[in-house]
């Protein structure tokens, strides 16, 4: 697949540069200009939430550096967790003096050098917290949940804790409500075709022409089942009934997000999102603020994900309270 970009070497730095020249509320920040902050300082007396990962999944996961949401972001290179470095930034710049909940994706990388950081910095004077985000269904059973990856799912939880931070809760409420949106939340992707990263000369994986696969991750991992492709409807159902399986007892609400991972198109997705809404219907669930579009990518790669958040009224309070970002508004 055909690129535009310069030297492969450069693409994470010169692809940063861009979107802090077109977005001036974010920054580039840290010794190696790997963390993205917002453009204020840390506001004091304010809890800081710190993200991290990878790039090759914007908006996932700098994009959500905002008000409302997060206030820094480490950034390794593609498909490679941010270096230890990095992380004691992003932790260090997010600090407003009232410590500062670490959220990020169920990775053992990202969680290593996140720890490490929290560990070191905690001998600084700076309190830490960490909330995994473990929502994809697909990379473990429901009695292994700590096993999970963090996919799409994880901006519910970064919604929530940003919400909590932004109104002035302490560090162990912003901790527990974050703990809660992910506890609420399930994911499952499709793939149909494999992405490719800027130094590969080939896909990262190989999936055939007329194959669709199930619970495949955003790194290519494997996922439950490879076939034929089928039809949208029939894709939404098991997505759906997988879903649904594999909640915990909840509410009448749910929040859905429908995902693309890069290169579907958005007619797709609203496909698939119009049998997702008719078998939440018949479950006896209603939708609220449905979020349809590219949220969590993983570079040009074919497919989706769908994810349900389950509400109570604190976690709908949380989600519909005001929040901005170069990708997502709300209120």
């Amino acid at each position: 697949m055909k690129k535009l970009m310069n030297d492969p070497a450069h693409y994470v730095d010169e692809a940063l540069d861009g979107l802090t020249l077109a977005h001036p509320s974010l920054m580039r920040d840290g010794s190696a200009g790997r963390v993205i902050r917002r453009a204020e300082a840390a506001r004091k007396g304010k809890v800081g939430i710190a993200s991290g990962g990878g790039s090759g999944h914007l908006p996932l996961f700098c994009g959500y550096v905002g008000q409302g949401l997060l206030d820094t972001c480490s950034i390794g290179n593609v498909f490679e967790g941010p270096n230890v470095d990095s992380c004691m930034e992003a932790i260090r710049l997010a600090d407003g003096g009232q410590g500062v909940l670490r959220l990020y994706g169920n990775y053992g990388g990202d969680r290593m050098n996140f720890d490490m950081a929290g560990e070191m910095l905690e001998d600084e004077g700076i309190r830490c917290t960490t909330v995994l985000g473990t929502d994809d269904i697909a990379s473990g059973g429901p009695d292994e949940i700590e096993r999970r990856r963090g996919v799409a799912g994880l901006i519910y939880a970064y919604k929530c804790a940003g919400a909590a931070a932004e109104a002035g809760a302490d560090l162990e409420e912003v901790t527990r409500l974050a703990a809660k949106a992910v506890a609420m939340t399930r994911t499952i992707g499709v793939g149909l075709a494999a992405c490719r990263l800027p130094s590969a000369d080939r896909p990262s994986f190989e999936l055939g022409e007329n194959e669709i696969e199930m619970g495949i991750g955003i790194h290519g991992e494997p996922g439950i089942w490879r076939d034929t492709l089928r039809p949208s409807d029939a894709v939404a159902d098991e997505m759906v009934e997988r879903l649904l399986a594999d909640l915990p007892p909840s509410g009448a609400e749910v929040s859905v997000l429908v995902n693309g991972l890069g290169a579907t198109p958005l007619e797709e997705l609203f496909i698939l999102y119009r049998r997702v809404h008719k078998k939440l219907a018949e479950a006896g669930l209603r939708v609220v603020m449905p979020l349809i579009g590219n949220y969590v990518t993983s570079m040009e790669m074919q497919g989706a994900s769908v994810s349900l958040f389950h509400l109570d009224e604190e976690l709908k309070h949380l989600l519909l309270a005001p929040a901005e970002c170069p990708f997502w508004r709300v209120g």
